[in-house]
């Protein structure tokens, strides 16, 4: 019992220290139907605007991965909880990619965002590709992104009923008394500084935590729709750039190359795996996302 509070505590320490340390700022503005969406802010104030899309399952606080990217870079970076991670209100039934833009528009008037440019980490590079049909998306970034349809990964695992809602809520008990490196196993096999640990742990914990909960069921239904949705790459109009590890496992690369040469988008490949190629290229797509 004293191990199990022992390690609730460190990921207490964990998320104030992601909250905290890179100067994340938390808000949140509510939507038309009532619900509310909770988003960080970091960077300068006056920075180039960069709405960052966290993974599956992920949060506001992923943002702490790349928070001094952005005050080298001069960006102002903006990272919601989507629907039903962290702070934010779980959607209505039926809520999908092309509701997410509309949902993400109250975020860019409270911040006065005219244009910006967008970034999708894994699971939220779904996301980052739904908001870019909107007006105000200058540039798409994507980091070892998910191509829906796609049956690797979670996708795969949300055909099995209920799979999801179990698993996941027993291995955040789990990785709650193991410690940081249990979350980060998930995502890489290399070895990261006990910040980024710590960090990408504080992210995983908000997730199916937060203020709020039922992380789980959310991690659930964007899952199911990598598994049965796909992406319209015709209709966008903006320079697409992607960045995908050789190595990764959790999300498929042939899919990424099909859908940025139907874009007539670059794609950058590097040797590293599904976290690896954020941690080594995140500060680039960063700052090629940037509205210029």
């Amino acid at each position: 019992m004293a191990q199990h509070a022992g390690a609730d505590a460190d990921a207490d320490e964990a998320a104030d220290a992601a909250d905290e340390d890179p100067g994340l700022r938390t808000d949140a503005v509510d939507l038309p139907d009532g619900r509310e969406l909770a988003y960080s802010v970091c960077g300068p104030p006056d920075g180039s605007p960069v709405v960052l899309h966290h993974g599956t399952p992920g949060s506001r606080l992923f943002a702490a991965l790349l928070a001094d990217d952005a005050v080298d870079a001069g960006v102002r970076l903006v990272a919601p909880d989507r629907p039903g991670y962290g702070r934010s209100s779980p959607p209505p039934d039926g809520w999908g990619l092309d509701d997410w833009r509309e949902d993400l528009l109250p975020v860019l008037r409270a911040e006065s965002i005219d244009r910006v440019g967008l970034l999708g980490f894994s699971g939220g590079g779904p996301f980052a590709i739904a908001a870019a049909g909107g007006d105000r998306a200058t540039r798409l970034g994507l980091v070892s992104t998910v191509v829906p349809p796609s049956d690797a990964g979670l996708a795969g695992l949300a055909r099995i009923p209920y799979a999801i809602r179990v698993l996941f809520p027993l291995f955040g008990a789990v990785a709650s008394v193991s410690g940081p490196e249990a979350v980060v196993s998930q995502y890489t096999d290399r070895s990261v500084s006990p910040a980024v640990a710590r960090a990408i742990a504080a992210d995983f914990h908000e997730a199916l935590g937060g203020a709020i909960g039922g992380g789980a069921s959310a991690v659930e239904r964007e899952s199911r729709s990598f598994a049965t949705g796909s992406v319209d790459s015709e209709s966008l109009d903006l320079p697409i750039r992607a960045w995908h590890g050789t190595r990764d496992d959790n999300t498929p690369l042939p899919s990424v190359e099909e859908f940025v040469d139907d874009c007539g988008g670059t794609l950058t490949t590097a040797g590293g795996d599904h976290l690896g190629t954020l941690l080594d290229h995140g500060s680039d797509a960063l700052r090629w996302a940037a509205p210029e």
